[in-house]
């Protein structure tokens, strides 16, 4: 009995182990998914004649206060018409890329700034490009300025995430930095960009923001806990049937003399003398 239990216990150790890697893997996407996902070009900034930013997204959406979503999505990546980005710069440690997109329905002027840096750190030993803050300017003289937060990969990388967002549902890596700022809510789906360290045109293999605490892998940690939970109750099980097993077997081996006699026995045999 205690080697079918263990045979059981030994089974589901290697499906445990399969259970987590899925719940790994849910999130370990590749790195070209824009790619399949039909993202639109990329506007593209050049330096020297050289292109110093690449920027891609699937969507791109502004929302002020209550009013309706603006979809900037095919003014920003239209393979027809490119978004004017002639007011970016480039330097060998600061870049700059605004695009302008003129007049959206009541916004006069509309761009959208994304202020980025290069800076050399010696424990990595690489430069490391990050998206330092983004800004809406618009009516020639409000603006609404996010600091980035965790926006940032080596130069010889790009950096992807699913959501670069002021909102909390997509982790907020855009936080509000001045009043204007709390009354708009940003949204790149499926942003992709690289600065400072480009090669041939492309992007290189992205550095994904994905974050190991995710709710499916949560989710996934919480069943392999689980089943270890079983795991170590069954093995307990085992051990414990063994000691009894192992219990019975030496209680088998104690016997009696053939002449032993026992003690009421005994004592009813003296009273009959007496």
């Amino acid at each position: 009995m205690a080697s079918a239990w263990k045979r059981r216990c030994i089974l589901l150790l290697p499906l445990l182990l399969l259970h987590l890697l899925a719940s790994l893997c849910l999130h370990t996407q590749p790195a070209d998914r824009c790619q399949r996902l039909s993202c639109g070009l990329h506007p593209q900034v050049l330096s020297g004649g050289r292109p110093c930013i690449l920027l891609q997204a699937r969507r791109l959406s502004l929302r002020y206060e209550r009013q309706k979503q603006l979809d900037l999505t095919e003014r920003a990546f239209s393979p027809q018409k490119a978004v004017d980005v002639s007011k970016s710069v480039c330097s060998q440690d600061k870049a700059t890329l605004v695009m302008r997109f003129g007049d959206v329905e009541e916004l006069r002027g509309l761009s959208i700034r994304l202020q980025l840096s290069n800076t050399f750190y010696p424990s990595s030993g690489q430069w490391w490009f990050s998206v330092e803050s983004v800004s809406l300017l618009y009516n020639a003289s409000e603006e609404a300025v996010f600091n980035a937060s965790e926006v940032y990969a080596p130069t010889s990388s790009s950096y992807h995430c699913s959501h670069v967002s002021s909102l909390q549902r997509h982790r907020a890596l855009l936080l509000p930095g001045n009043a204007h700022a709390r009354r708009w809510a940003v949204t790149f789906t499926n942003f992709q960009i690289q600065a400072f360290n480009i090669s041939a045109g492309r992007f290189s293999p992205a550095s994904d923001c994905a974050t190991f605490l995710t709710p499916a892998i949560l989710m996934g940690l919480v069943t392999s806990l689980i089943l270890l939970l079983v795991l170590a109750y069954a093995l307990h099980m085992v051990i414990h049937l063994k000691n009894i097993e192992g219990d019975n077997e030496h209680k088998a081996d104690v016997y009696l003399p053939a002449n032993a006699e026992q003690p009421d026995h005994c004592c009813v045999e003296n009273g009959e003398e007496k």
